[in-house]
């Protein structure tokens, strides 16, 4: 989809629609009623009828509306002015974009983002409009055959071109810095679900440093990808303990962004990269383990990210490690009973070979000290009580670090890409007690994402920490089964900020 911005009078817009709002008891906004009046009341006939909603996200397609030069006009219900915020402001965009695309319109010009939106600039909602437009109109279709491609061909070919109007031409300078931030986290996001949508027979660890490798060709980042030999000589003897059941090969890989200044002390990114998780050892249940191919979903959340600030050249210095392996209940797969040195030199008691990602995690997370970081923040789709906890809403967030946990929430907020701030007491810290090694990897049923965190900020103690668990939010079941893209939108934002403070 091709964006521009523009500035100009509603009724005079030849296009094959127009897109504006209606708020909640048929109140019409600016732009709508420019259209009302140019149309002699039209609008105001068609509403009057009720066959527009009042709920934020409804929509009304109007056909060649007397008075106004383009095709159609797509009314879109904002809700009550005075409760628009982000959420409402998003759901409309989304709303509008799918109706337009699935209208037969090639192209559109938008009036949405001229509407206020408490707290927010100009800047923001042309961003919001951009990135939720292309999330709307996003298609995994890549591994059908022919004759759906040919179906494909055959089928309307949705929306182009996507004007976003505003109110005047002093705004268009930020709205323009607003649509390549837009574009740019967008870009990321659709990476992220990408991958995190591809088989687990393609996406492999393999494949992953494959992509990093391209991402570091095309914007000039640094890449290391270490294989099994070089994380035996690191001494990770937890990452290779979860590898050793797979035939697949385990991969390391380190991807650097340096543009911010010399010297500065760079932000890590960790990102958990399971390609595929049969619990091991420890089987999980039939049901449902298909969607196992999204325990990557961590490590494509960093590619993303990565993807998002090199194309807005975010002027940081970022470091993205991701520890990619399968886990697989192959004859030499460990076991429970199992003990694990780690690279930091702690033993692991394995209790459960399902707990795998946090043995993964633990020894990136001990690597990362080698950057002398400014802050690390882990990303993984690490247990089930975080989707108990929190549902499908909400990533759980751990820290070390109460600031950067609350920058963590900001950038969350601010992005629509929310996070909550769980607690990690010392008292939970006994739960992970062994008999037999310096912990187990896992603290019982009660409080289990709480003892994933702590089992980690045990390898996180030399720097400020932050553990984001995207169990419940990285992908979606059932009818709309696929990769959410979270929370790149988050931690692009959150390094947009920590670049803007220098």
């Amino acid at each position: 989809m091709e964006f521009s911005i523009k500035s100009g009078n509603p009724e005079k817009q030849r296009s094959d629609c127009l897109v504006v709002g209606v708020y909640e008891s048929r109140k019409l906004s600016v732009a709508a009623e420019a259209l009302d009046t140019a149309s002699n009341g039209y609008l105001t006939t068609v509403l009057k009828r009720g066959d527009l909603a009042g709920k934020a996200g409804s929509t009304l397609m109007l056909h060649s509306v007397p008075g106004l030069p383009a095709e159609r006009v797509l009314l879109v219900s904002l809700g009550k002015e005075r409760e628009l915020d982000e959420k409402h402001y998003r759901q409309a965009v989304r709303a509008s974009v799918k109706a337009v695309n699935s209208s037969g319109a090639a192209d559109a010009v938008s009036f949405l983002a001229e509407i206020a939106v408490r707290k927010h600039d100009i800047g923001w909602r042309v961003a919001q409009l951009a990135e939720v437009a292309l999330d709307a109109v996003y298609k995994f279709d890549q591994m059908k055959g022919k004759a759906a491609k040919d179906k494909k061909t055959d089928a309307p070919k949705g929306i182009r071109k996507l004007v976003i109007n505003v109110a005047s031409r002093e705004e268009i300078k930020a709205a323009e810095a607003g649509l390549g931030h837009g574009k740019a986290v967008a870009a990321g996001v659709s990476l992220a679900k990408d991958l995190g949508n591809l088989p687990p027979n393609v996406c492999t660890p393999t494949y992953l440093a494959e992509q990093a490798k391209a991402l570091s060709k095309a914007y000039d980042m640094q890449l290391q990808v270490l294989d099994r030999a070089e994380l035996e000589k690191l001494g990770m003897g937890s990452f290779l303990g979860v590898s050793q059941g797979s035939r697949q090969p385990p991969k390391l890989i380190v991807l650097q962004h340096k543009k911010g200044k010399k010297g500065q002390k760079p932000v890590v990114l960790v990102g958990k990269g399971i390609t595929f998780d049969t619990g091991g050892i420890s089987l999980k249940p039939g049901a449902e383990m298909d969607e196992m191919k999204y325990d990557m979903c961590g490590a494509a959340s960093v590619l993303g990210t990565f993807k998002a600030i090199a194309e807005m050249a975010l002027p940081i210095n970022a470091v993205g490690i991701i520890p990619a392996c399968e886990n697989m209940p192959d004859g030499n797969a460990i076991k429970p009973g199992d003990i694990l040195t780690s690279m930091s030199g702690q033993t692991i008691e394995v209790l459960n070979t399902d707990a795998e990602g946090r043995l993964i995690l633990c020894d990136a997370l001990t690597y990362a000290e080698r950057f002398e970081p400014a802050a690390v923040v882990d990303i993984a789709t690490l247990t089930g009580a975080c989707v108990i906890a929190l549902g499908h809403h909400l990533s759980g967030l751990f820290s070390n670090h109460d600031a950067l946990a609350r920058e963590l929430l900001a950038a969350g907020e601010s992005a629509q890409d929310r996070a909550w701030h769980m607690p990690m007491l010392e008292d939970y810290q006994g739960q992970l007690d062994s008999n037999f090694a310096d912990m187990a990897n896992i603290g019982g049923r009660a409080a289990g994402s709480i003892t994933a965190a702590c089992f980690l900020s045990r390898f996180a103690d030399k720097y400020d920490w932050a553990h984001l668990d995207i169990a419940g939010t990285a992908w979606k079941s059932g009818k709309e089964k696929g990769s959410t893209g979270r929370p790149v939108p988050l931690l692009t934002e959150f390094l947009r900020q920590r670049a803007a403070k220098g």
